[in-house]
């Protein structure tokens, strides 16, 4: 029941970080937004989430563990309430701000709830639970908003928060408990200097992370500013961190070997892991001509295989050396999401569905061994505080990822664009084309100029198409390489003892 407890509210919180993504042109339109505004709908959920993730241990052992647990998921409950009563943008940004504040303070305190309440032994079977909303949510969450946006309403998306934060408020209130080195600590003096050079550190990554395609990167001047802000910021809080008595971050986990090692592959396989996420619906949408809904339905079977490789992996891990394991996801992982790269414009829906599938359950298989080896060796106070810096990085590696692979799309199609065009001549093929297509505008009423002018622009746009999916298989081969070279540092891991 204390896995349940915590999943609920981990798989609600999760969910939510993905939910809102198809349904932004609706909010826009209903709200009398510019699509640009709509975009800070996300943006202000994640920069507040980031913050709070590695203040978590730091505020537990201020007020307590279950009363921060039971203090967020009521700011995260009403929170959804005040965002689906929106009336206008400011009012929905700043619910969305509570939310994530709500929603970075349950994450870690939820795995570390989990790993502490359980013996090594069943490390596996509790991470597999915890994954179901970490690994499948995400995968979930722009089906199941597509769904909710196209039969009901936008506002559903965060109303449906209501009961499922009623439930984990009651569960967590009868099955949490604070365990006793929190409750002998429950003091200290505040760091607000610390805290401070957190926020402005994180906030300032985040928003130049969401925000950078949109404004050409470091051609702008203030995206180079808030780079400037993050480093200075950034460096700031080490110092701080490093000299203060009682820091807001213990930064001395970092000596641990398993969690350094869990730490970095856990940042790379966010960049891939989210990644792919974005790109999917991005490519079945846009040159596919899917709907939202269709499109979720083509990617939910990522959630199917993950579900399986949590019951696989859950108990797999008390028997099997948890590196190999490792070693095994990762490769599923890489191998399936190089099958993505082989898509064209004339692939069905299995051909998605089958490779989504098999990217599901090696992301399933790489999530358990992964966290239970990051901190199977380190001490149970110390797991609280890990989890927070875990899961930051874990968010940090997707969000650089996000960021990448959408660069990369523009920049990728650009160069192939250039490449098909200096390679299109005015020979047989291409004049033929050319007057068959003006053949048939010609046929349907217009003049033999206007048919001709519309012929040359329906090559063109099928040049266009033929780049952009180019540069999708340029960006699957290169995240699925990726995750194929993380397995090497596998290898950096010691060996956990399961007793």
């Amino acid at each position: 029941m204390i896995a349940v407890s915590v999943m609920t509210a981990t798989f609600m919180v999760v969910l939510d970080s993905s939910v809102a993504t198809v349904a932004l042109p609706h909010i826009a339109g209903n709200l009398s937004a510019s699509t640009d505004e709509a975009t800070w709908v996300l943006t202000s959920y994640l920069v507040s989430n980031a913050i709070m993730l590695p203040a978590t241990s730091w505020i537990a052992g201020r007020i307590g563990r279950k009363r921060l647990l039971l203090t967020s998921i009521v700011l995260f409950t009403v929170a959804s309430l005040l965002c689906g009563l929106a009336i206008n943008m400011p009012m929905l940004i700043l619910a969305r701000v509570l939310q994530g504040i709500g929603g970075g303070g349950m994450q870690p305190i939820a795995q570390a709830i989990l790993l502490e309440s359980f013996p090594p032994r069943e490390h596996g079977t509790a991470m597999a639970v915890y994954g179901v909303g970490i690994v499948v949510a995400p995968v979930t969450g722009p089906t199941l908003g597509g769904w909710i946006t196209d039969s009901y309403s936008w506002r559903w998306i965060f109303y449906i928060n209501l009961p499922v934060g009623v439930l984990a408020l009651f569960l967590a209130g009868l099955y949490i408990e604070d365990p006793p080195y929190i409750r002998r600590t429950l003091q200290g003096a505040i760091d607000y200097l610390g805290f401070a050079f957190m926020a402005l550190w994180l906030g300032s990554l985040q928003l130049l992370l969401d925000k950078g395609q949109e404004s050409d990167w470091f051609g702008a001047v203030w995206i180079r500013c808030a780079l400037f802000v993050s480093i200075a910021a950034f460096l700031g809080f080490l110092l701080r961190e490093l000299r203060c008595r009682d820091p807001i971050v213990q930064l001395h986990v970092l000596r641990n070997r398993n969690f350094v090692t869990g730490t970095l592959i856990t940042a790379l396989f966010g960049f891939v892991l989210y990644g792919v996420t974005a790109m999917l619906p991005l490519f079945l949408q846009t040159l596919l001509g899917y709907p939202a809904l269709d499109s979720g339905l083509a990617v939910s079977p990522r959630g199917i295989g993950s579900m399986l490789a949590m019951m696989v992996a859950g108990g797999l891990a008390a028997r099997l050396d948890g590196r190999l394991m490792l070693a095994g996801g990762l490769a599923i992982f890489g191998l399936s999401t190089i099958m993505l790269s082989h898509v064209n414009l004339g692939i069905g829906m299995a051909a998605v569905a089958i490779p989504c599938v098999i990217n599901g359950f090696g992301g399933g298989l790489t999530f358990v061994p992964l966290t239970t080896m990051a901190m199977g060796r380190l001490r149970r106070e110390e797991i609280g505080n890990a989890s927070g810096i875990y899961n930051l990085m874990r968010n940090i590696g997707g969000s650089i990822g996000i960021a990448t692979v959408t660069t990369l799309l523009v920049r990728r199609s650009q160069l192939h664009q250039n490449y098909l065009v200096a390679h299109l001549t005015a020979g047989a093929q291409t004049g033929g084309a050319a007057a068959a297509l003006a053949s048939h505008f010609s046929t349907s009423g217009f003049d033999p100029w206007t048919a001709h002018s519309m012929a040359l622009g329906a090559l063109y746009r099928e040049v266009g198409q033929q780049a952009s999916l180019l540069a999708y298989t340029d960006n699957f081969s290169i995240l699925g390489y990726l995750a194929l070279l993380s397995i090497p540092v596998v290898l950096l891991f010691q060996r956990v003892r399961k007793h």
